[in-house]
């Protein structure tokens, strides 16, 4: 059986005494696979997307990305072998376009010519070509075209997994239908394990290849937007599926 991407084993992670978000959470993510975790607000989804990458650590359980558990890898250089896209792009206000798709390069210590050609490919896979866009600052862009860039930026350093929190949720809803309708696209061609954090019903069972419901702090159902949609696993899938899984 092939190394999953990541693999949640028995987590468990509190903020408080007394409080925990994730309560023997566990979920395999194979190399190459989407996996949408799809949950009411305050459900755990944001946390267990932390846990992958250091910025938290679980009380108890372990994480592991592509086999290793993540506490024993350094966590600088884990976040950069690890896409990260976030709802608001988090760009750089004072770069440019073509700067903030080369931050990870940059740190990884790419020579500029390589930098360059990297940042020119991604930019026209997500559809801003840049000779146009590449010199413009991230105010002079739509909310639209800050997340393409934010995507890109994640992608720079060709990192075998990518999360992404929320990477639509401020978008308008034609922009978010454009944008989900296109990582369909960009999703193929790269061939990533990709972990998706949404409260969306109708953009997990587009995006995903599975969907895992969480609810307290566990995951209450894993399965294919199909198996999803026709045999939610018990009431509260069904009840926050809602018309939506129709």
């Amino acid at each position: 059986m092939s190394v999953p991407a990541v693999e949640f084993r028995d987590v468990s992670k509190s903020y408080a005494p007394g409080r925990s978000v994730l309560a023997g959470f566990s979920l395999r993510v194979e190399a190459g696979e989407t996996v949408a975790l799809l949950g009411p607000s305050g459900c755990g989804k944001t946390t267990a997307l932390k846990l992958v990458n250091r910025l938290l650590d679980p009380e108890s359980g372990e994480v592991l990305v592509f086999g290793r558990d993540v506490r024993s890898e350094d966590a600088i250089a884990l976040r950069r072998q690890t896409g990260w896209v976030i709802q608001e792009s988090g760009l750089f206000p004072h770069w440019t376009v073509r700067q903030n798709v080369e931050t990870v390069p940059r740190l990884l210590g790419w020579d500029a010519r390589r930098r360059r050609e990297r940042a020119a490919e991604l930019l026209t896979m997500v559809g801003l070509p840049e000779a146009e866009w590449g010199d413009r600052r991230p105010r002079q862009l739509s909310g639209g075209q800050r997340q393409r860039v934010g995507v890109a930026r994640a992608l720079a350093a060709d990192p075998p997994l990518l999360l992404m929190d929320e990477p639509f949720g401020a978008l308008d809803p034609i922009a978010r239908r454009a944008l989900q309708r296109e990582f369909l696209g960009w999703k193929k061609g790269l061939g990533k394990a990709v972990l998706l954090v949404t409260h969306d019903v109708r953009e997990a069972l587009l995006l995903s290849d599975r969907v895992a419901v969480i609810e307290g702090g566990r995951v209450r159902q894993v399965g294919t937007p199909e198996e999803i949609r026709r045999r939610p696993a018990d009431g509260f899938v069904r009840a926050f599926l809602g018309e939506d899984a129709s």
